[in-house]
C-alpha cells in the first residue's frame, strides 16, 4: 500500500445495521470500507479487493468468524480484529489462536475500535519492514538482542533468560492480545501449551523487574480469561 493511499477495510457482519454503522465511521476517518454477510462472501471480496485489514463478526451463516480466521491466516498475514459479545471469552481465545490479532467487546465505543484499526495497521506496516535490528526500541524499553541487555526508561532490569525471551516476544506485538496458548508455544515449545503455570509465574517476576507497581500494571496488562497485551510506553 503506498503512503498516500486508503487503507481499505473489510467488514464481516450479518447485522446489516451493524455492518452499516461500521462503514460509515470507518469512511469517515479517511478508510475505503466495503462490507460482507459471512466468511463466503468475504473471501469472494478478498479475491478482487484485497484488504489490508479485516473486522469480522464471529457469529455469522454459513463460514463464522472462527472459520473465516483460519481460512486467511493459512494464506496470508492480513490483520483481523473480530468482534464479539460479552461472555465469549472461549471463542475469543479461539478466535486469537485461529489467528485474528485482536478483538473488540460490543457494545463498543468508536474511539475504542478506531484505536484498535491503527494499532492493528501500525503492527502490519512494521512487519513489512525488514528485520535487521540488533536493538529494539520501543516506548519505555530498549532491548540489545546481542547484549540481551533490557532498559525501561533509562533504568536496567536484569532478566533471565527465559525472562528475556518472553519479553522479547511481547516487544515484538505491541498493543496485540496475545493468548496464553501463543505465548507458550512461542516461548517454551509446542508441548507446553496445556501449563499456563509458566506464565503466572514468569508473568510475576517480569512485572516486579519492569513495573513501577506491580500491582497496577501498565506495560504488561492482563486481558481477562484470554491472555495478556502488552503497551510499551509512552512512545506507543
Amino acid at each position: 500500500m503506498a503512503a498516500d493511499e486508503k487503507p481499505n477495510i473489510l467488514v464481516v457482519d450479518d447485522e446489516p445495521q451493524i455492518a452499516r454503522v461500521l462503514k460509515t465511521t470507518l469512511a469517515s476517518y479517511g478508510y475505503s470500507v466495503r462490507t460482507a454477510r459471512d466468511g463466503d462472501e468475504a473471501v469472494q471480496v478478498m479475491k478482487e479487493w484485497p484488504p489490508d485489514l479485516l473486522i469480522t463478526d464471529l457469529r455469522m451463516p454459513n463460514m463464522d468468524g472462527l472459520a473465516l480466521c483460519r481460512h486467511v491466516r493459512a494464506k496470508s498475514e492480513l490483520p483481523i480484529i473480530v468482534l464479539s459479545v460479552r461472555g465469549e471469552e472461549r471463542t475469543k481465545v479461539e478466535a486469537l489462536d485461529a489467528g485474528a490479532d485482536d478483538y473488540v467487546t460490543k457494545p463498543f465505543s468508536v474511539n475504542e475500535l478506531l484505536a484498535r484499526v491503527r494499532a492493528a495497521l501500525r503492527r502490519a506496516a512494521a512487519a513489512r519492514k525488514p528485520q535487521a535490528e540488533e536493538v529494539i526500541a520501543i516506548g519505555d524499553f530498549r532491548i540489545d538482542l546481542g547484549a540481551r541487555s533490557v532498559h525501561v526508561k533509562g533504568r536496567e532490569a536484569r532478566l533471565t533468560p527465559k525472562e528475556f525471551d518472553l519479553l522479547v516476544y511481547f516487544v515484538r506485538h505491541p498493543g496485540k492480545v496475545i493468548t496464553h496458548r501463543a505465548m507458550l508455544a512461542a516461548v517454551w515449545g509446542a508441548t507446553s501449551t496445556e501449563q499456563p503455570e509458566y506464565l503466572r509465574v514468569f508473568i510475576g517476576h517480569l512485572r516486579k523487574k519492569l513495573e513501577p507497581d506491580e500491582k497496577a500494571p501498565r506495560y504488561i496488562v492482563t486481558e481477562p480469561w484470554v491472555g495478556y497485551r502488552f503497551n510499551p510506553g509512552d512512545d506507543q
